[in-house]
């Protein structure tokens, strides 16, 4: 079964009640070809971790765009083994997106609930969060409690984790 696409996805948060605002704009890859879009679209801004643990888990981590992120005691944080980004294959197999496109969104594709979400606690707490819609060509705007209705209709849990250092 292919992914879910744009599309898709934005009628499924129009099904389950989910207020949502979409922009168009160039791809972008990383936090810092984003930063200039994040001046014209209101609310927080994110970045996605897909990991593989050493069991053979999967995570996805969301954290504030700008947060620093200890790559070597995130497993501590959210009870994982020792962390490996997963390989675009598998997230693609996974989570039906590439590199550069990974969002909360993309659980709407792992229907084997295969991946445990973690959500940065200060994203959590926010008015407006901002997401890719499976793809780096937009962004989506919807409010915490908005991912919270999405993440139950894909059967995902909310793990919040407080990812600030020290």
């Amino acid at each position: 079964m292919p992914p879910a696409s744009r599309a898709a996805l934005l009628a499924r948060l129009d099904t389950i009640g989910v207020s949502h605002a979409t922009v168009d704009h160039e791809a972008v890859f990383t936090v810092e070809e984003s930063r200039a879009l994040h001046a014209a679209i209101p609310g927080l801004h994110s970045k996605n971790l897909f990991f593989k643990d050493a069991g053979d888990r999967l995570w996805l981590v969301t954290a504030e765009a700008d947060r620093r992120i200890d790559l070597k005691t995130l497993h501590h944080r959210i009870g994982a083994k020792r962390l490996s980004f997963g390989k675009p294959d598998l997230l693609m197999d996974v989570l039906g997106v590439v590199p550069g496109s990974v969002t909360p969104f993309a659980l709407l594709n792992d229907t084997a609930r295969r991946v445990t979400f973690f959500l940065d606690a200060d994203l959590a707490g926010a008015a407006q969060l901002n997401f890719h819609p499976l793809e780096n060509t937009a962004t989506t705007t919807v409010s915490a409690d908005g991912l919270r209705s999405f993440l139950r209709s894909t059967g995902h849990d909310l793990n919040v984790v407080d990812l600030r250092t020290g």
